[in-house]
């Protein structure tokens, strides 16, 4: 007859938190986390704000920013989930209520036909140019009005707007944006309503068994992105062309702009959101960990993997945008952008110019998916974990709750595969993780280290068996409770200072537009004095708005006292390798803390 490891039932005191499941090993949390912080903006928008702002002399503002805004909050939030074993929308409120591209003659006329606006010697002769604004060709360089005889006359190149064949076909093939504005947003673009459909289906798929499933996808997603960065790398630096372009991107320092407050705001707010904190995801990754993970040795990596990663993908993207400096005859300023041109404009149009094009758009495009997808999956998985955590019941029907959540934002969605739907991908863009991210973060900083108490909560690290060296400790200390909110508050300051109305393009958004994009930051900033207004209704006194639950504690505790409330005491022994070296107590019901 088997032995029985525990004197009452252990069935007893499984609750909700032992059914949320944890990663498989500890490689598929360290991979999501860095799947997650590694995002677009680490490609398209660090490498142009390291040459715009003095070359490799960003790295000090940079770094300092990292050090004292960006790891401090990445390594609280991390000890924060794997602590409670639980999501941001549970956790907070049990912390403090109060927070709750030679062409023949046919080719040559598909050529005009389908891009009047891009100028070619090889597509359009002269004369068929310049008459496509109304005048007629005098030589081979140089439009003239007939009306006006030679006294008029102009270079061909500039006698209309010209774009490159990647932008055309990115604006008008693609989005098919051209005339469009937020009074006429034309009609759905079907080609990218089925991509759209097809990446839902995609995380839908990966996140169908929770962290059992995404974390077996996250070895593809988190890591095949270096695989094919350090493929362009080499690629890229055996181009002619390829030093200029790094030389330009950084190896060219100009300390004097470190005098500037531009250049720090930049280093601050890329760090801020270069990192993903303070949006509930590194908590919820965390939340699955088991309970005596270093996750203190884990931030430290993860953030300094991440910042080297953009640092490492400025010499890939910059290595090809010398190659087509080059090749244009022109600087690598004048071809260097940030955003999505960068990543759809600029970059196609540089790849072109290689041999085997296609195979190295393929792979560009390929990265860009899945550095897309490991941040989509960590940011679904918060939701989905806020829905498990408040109905426990709902994980009985996991595969169906992340269906019909992907389905819920695929709709919402829909509005940005419109002709239009670049304005409103801007304006999410511009305002949805905006100063609202940093006033979050700003709460977070206070409710755990001034509401909750910064010594309780070292206390618990110590308790999940992570060691902090003296020096270390210190260095939390500092930056938990003094530093840090500084910093954020300094970021915050920065950004309301230098903030300019969403646009895109030339085009600036209309005045009702941009106090929509208010409300969308308000949407999520706006949840802060609702829950503590709903707090406050179901307290009796103020101090209980300050008050941290008892249920913030280990999920094995909390199983304890469910145990115990469903019969007598008992004493149990743990399978799970996280809790192994423990001792077996029972924790009485603590009083709610002072």
């Amino acid at each position: 007859m088997p032995e029985r490891k525990a004197t009452g039932s252990t069935e007893a005191a499984k609750g909700p938190e032992e059914e949320r499941g944890t990663w498989g090993n500890q490689c598929e949390f360290f991979l999501s986390c860095l799947g997650y912080a590694v995002g677009f903006g680490n490609v398209w928008r660090f490498p142009y704000l390291c040459y715009k702002n003095g070359g490799a002399a960003f790295l000090i503002p940079y770094t300092i920013m990292l050090l004292f805004s960006g790891l401090p909050i990445f390594f609280m939030e991390l000890a924060l989930g794997q602590y409670v074993s639980l999501g941001p929308a549970l956790l907070f409120p049990k912390l403090a209520p109060v927070f709750s591209d030679c062409f023949t003659d046919a080719e040559a006329e598909r050529c005009k036909n389908s891009s009047l606006v891009y100028y070619n010697r090889t597509c359009l002769s002269v004369g068929d140019y310049c008459g496509l604004a109304g005048l007629g060709g005098l030589n081979e360089t140089h439009c003239h009005d007939p009306a006006n005889g030679s006294a008029w006359v102009r270079p061909v190149e500039t006698v209309l707007a010209r774009i490159s064949a990647s932008e055309d076909y990115f604006k008008n093939r693609m989005l098919g944006v051209t005339g469009r504005s937020w009074d006429d947003m034309g009609g759905l673009r079907w080609e990218l309503v089925g991509c759209l459909a097809l990446a839902w289906v995609i995380v839908g798929a990966c996140l169908a068994k929770g962290v059992k499933s995404s974390g077996k996808v996250v070895y593809f997603t988190a890591l095949f992105p270096y695989v094919i960065l350090a493929v362009l790398f080499v690629r890229g630096i055996t181009l002619d062309g390829a030093m200029k372009g790094i030389e330009f991107y950084f190896l060219q320092p100009d300390f004097s702009r470190l005098m500037e407050v531009e250049v720090w705001s930049d280093a601050a707010i890329q760090i801020f959101y270069s990192l993903g904190v303070s949006f509930g995801c590194l908590i919820t990754l965390s939340s699955y960990n088991k309970f005596n993970n270093n996750c203190m040795r884990d931030a430290i990596i993860i953030a300094f993997a991440n910042c080297s990663t953009s640092v490492f993908s400025g010499f890939v993207i910059f290595s090809i945008l010398g190659f087509l400096a080059q090749e244009l005859g022109v600087e690598v300023k004048d071809v260097a952008s940030s955003g999505s041109g960068l990543a759809f404009i600029v970059y196609p149009a540089a790849v072109s110019l290689l041999p085997l094009p296609q195979l190295w758009s393929v792979l560009f495009f390929v990265m860009l998916i899945n550095i897309g997808l490991a941040s989509q999956l960590t940011m679904v998985e918060t939701v989905t974990t806020t829905l498990f955590d408040c109905m426990p019941a709902l994980r009985n029907r996991k595969p169906l709750v992340v269906a019909c959540v992907c389905f819920v934002i695929f709709l919402l969605g829909l509005s940005m595969c419109l002709e239009g739907g670049i304005l409103m991908f801007e304006l999410f863009f511009w305002y949805s993780a905006g100063i609202s991210v940093i006033i979050l973060a700003i709460a977070q900083v206070v409710a755990v280290v001034w509401v909750y108490g910064f010594r309780r909560f070292l206390s618990n690290i110590k308790e999940m068996g992570v060691y902090i060296p003296a020096p270390l400790k210190a260095y939390w200390l500092a930056t938990w409770v003094f530093i840090t909110p500084a910093m954020l508050v300094l970021i915050c300051f920065f950004y309301i200072y230098f903030f300019v109305p969403a646009y895109w393009g030339d085009y600036v958004f209309p005045t009702n537009i941009q106090i929509l994009g208010w409300l969308l930051s308000a949407s999520s900033m706006g949840l802060i004095p609702l829950g503590a207004l709903g707090a406050l209704c179901k307290t009796k006194t103020f101090r209980e708005l300050f008050q941290t639950s008892p249920d913030l504690c280990p999920a094995h505790v909390r199983s304890q006292r469910a145990a115990q409330e469903g019969g007598p005491a008992a004493s149990f022994e743990y399978d799970n390798a996280a809790f192994e070296g423990t001792q077996n107590k029972v924790y009485p019901e603590l009083p709610p803390s002072e």
